[in-house]
């Protein structure tokens, strides 16, 4: 597999989008470090970042959504708390646990009864999965026990042949 650079057009991220949507593995700029994100409904996607990273598949993933009407896909019963705290700190680097919905897959929760959540506010992360009305998974894109990236130059080094594309959205 040849790993893509791709600038943060909005041609480059629609077919960042493509990619997700159609089963593949992207790395994504977000506010802290650049994440390797997959369609979080697909099970096979999801073992794509594991495989990438050399990461255990019992570890759990984030899950990265665009508006909080998307929380209800991920969680059963999501706390009115929950809300309040989406108002006032998303999007932002706010990661809530909440409990799991019986569609989340266990794949992204590691088999665990709960499930990260967070919105992005990277301004590229969060157009791309705006626009193409995703659900990602998405840990940091380092492979496993190695330092977490800030840069696209650094994703592309290091998981180059291992992942679809790198969206090169500027330093973290």
């Amino acid at each position: 597999m040849n790993t893509q650079l791709l600038s943060d057009s909005d041609t480059d991220l629609e077919h960042a989008a493509s990619i997700l949507s159609q089963g593949g593995t992207v790395a994504v700029p977000t506010e802290t470090v650049y994440g390797l994100a997959a369609n979080a409904r697909d099970a096979t996607a999801v073992a794509k970042i594991f495989a990438a990273k050399g990461r255990p598949s019992n570890h759990p993933l984030i899950v990265h959504i665009h508006n909080t009407k998307q929380l209800s896909e991920l969680s059963a019963n999501v706390p009115q708390q929950a809300y309040t705290l989406a108002d006032a700190f998303w999007p932002g680097p706010l990661t809530m646990i909440l409990p799991k919905h019986e569609r989340a897959l266990d794949a992204v929760t590691g088999g665990l009864d709960s499930i990260g959540v967070r919105m992005p506010a990277h301004p590229v992360l969060h157009r791309l999965l705006s626009e193409g009305d995703l659900i990602v998974a998405a840990p940091s894109a380092n492979p496993h026990k190695k330092l977490s990236p800030t840069s696209a130059q650094q994703v592309f080094k290091e998981l180059y042949d291992k992942i679809d594309a790198v969206v090169d959205g500027g330093p973290c």
